[in-house]
């Protein structure tokens, strides 16, 4: 199936875009070799080819979440430049 010819000055004006003759021509040419691969895309039988989102198979590498000890307060507390009590104190950001 021969690709339909595409008004590329009505596409640039469409699209706000000032477009010289040359420009022009190299955007047709190059809008027109896409559209040749489409069409030869679409003479391949593709009905039982499984969608995919990506051409090789992806998988995320993560560790095992397991449980480990952590700090204790007294720990965390340790190097708080100021504390009351058993809470950090921080300086006053709100009004």
């Amino acid at each position: 199936m021969p690709a339909a010819h595409i008004d590329i000055q009505h596409v640039a004006k469409l699209s706000r875009l000032s477009l010289t003759p040359e420009e022009a021509a190299h955007y047709e040419k190059q809008l027109n070799g896409v559209l040749a691969y489409i069409d030869t895309l679409t003479a391949h039988d593709l009905g039982d080819v499984e969608p995919t989102a990506h051409a090789m198979p992806v998988w995320d590498v993560t560790r095992a979440d397991t449980s480990r000890p952590g700090f204790s307060q007294e720990q965390c507390l340790s190097n708080a430049p100021k504390r009351v009590g058993d809470q950090f104190q921080i300086p006053k950001v709100i009004e």
